[in-house]
């Protein structure tokens, strides 16, 4: 189908693109954040219709044939296209999609606001959601930014007891504000005593990058408990065999979610108020919205708006 675009989030998974971090054809278009409406249909597409608003993420459509997809397990389809890599992606005024790999958009959720949901959003949300946490548990999030600010609201709103983790005093005010009922400063504190003082955490969710800030609050979980890895980068986890052994402590990672749990992350947030703290930027200032992204000064998701999204009342900024 085709896409008319209405708003294309401004990701650091981008950059695999820009960079060419993966084997790309070229020329290729980036983005993997993607709102917009419905304008053409192909002629084998079934249960969509011109003009609905949808979004596309990081995966693409899985085939539905393979022995993943025939299991259910969409997400690790063998023939997943990624957004913006194996096929053009947002930052433009039309994408070519896979009705397998859409998200359907609550209509009082504005574009501007569910385009980084369906990637930041979308990883934490169903990170949480399949971890073995339930309500009333100590959860921790370790890193208040891209991710992190969505991951401590969607926690707070699945009514664990939120405990929010950076580097700084100066973060403290920001992750209560989000909804965190605990902050712990890691320049400070010992996160992992901190955390066992609270009881230790069922969860943590890491959403920064690096092995090093896994390892330093591993000590932090309470038997039985599980460190969830959203943040990729380069550096290798080193955790010592007693701490994962005594105590039953779990090391996991979560890539994304398939469309049920794209149209779920969304229905989510606007049921509950969840919301990602935006800049909105018009489309053709997609270069300069990428170097503020990648130079670390966006606070906390940079959006592109077409002509389109601005005529169906996007923010602007």
């Amino acid at each position: 189908m085709r896409i008319r675009v209405e708003a294309c989030g401004v990701c650091h998974s981008d950059a695999a693109t820009v960079e060419a971090l993966f084997p790309i054809e070229w020329p290729r278009v980036p983005g993997h954040e993607v709102v917009g409406r419905i304008d053409a249909l192909g002629s084998a597409v079934q249960g969509w219709t011109i003009g609905q608003r949808v979004g596309v993420g990081f995966l693409a459509g899985s085939c539905g044939y393979c022995e993943f997809c025939r299991n259910g397990d969409l997400v690790n389809c063998r023939h997943q296209e990624f957004t913006g890599i194996h096929r053009d992606g947002g930052y433009a005024e039309v994408v070519i999609a896979k009705a397998s790999g859409l998200v359907s958009v609550p209509d009082d959720l504005p574009s501007a606001f569910a385009a980084p949901l369906l990637c930041a959003g979308i990883t934490t949300f169903g990170a949480l959601r399949n971890s073995p946490a339930k309500a009333g548990d100590v959860v921790a999030v370790l890193g208040i930014g891209r991710l992190g600010h969505l991951a401590v609201q969607y926690a707070r709103r699945m009514g664990f007891e939120v405990v929010a983790i950076a580097r700084g005093a100066d973060t403290a005010e920001l992750a209560k504000k989000l909804g965190a009922h605990h902050y712990i400063d890691s320049s400070a504190l010992d996160p992992a005593a901190a955390l066992q003082a609270l009881g230790g955490a069922k969860v943590i969710l890491i959403t920064a990058s690096g092995g090093k800030t896994l390892a330093a609050t591993f000590k932090g979980l309470r038997p039985g408990g599980v460190s969830i890895a959203v943040g990729v980068g380069p550096e290798p986890i080193e955790i010592a065999g007693m701490d994962l052994i005594f105590g039953d402590r779990k090391v996991a990672g979560s890539l994304t979610g398939n469309p049920a749990t794209g149209d779920a992350t969304l229905r989510f947030s606007a049921l509950s108020g969840v919301s990602p703290m935006i800049e909105t930027v018009r489309l053709e200032e997609a270069p300069a919205a990428y170097a503020k992204m990648m130079g670390g000064k966006a606070r906390f998701r940079m959006v592109l708006v077409t002509e389109a999204g601005t005529r169906q009342g996007a923010p602007r900024k």
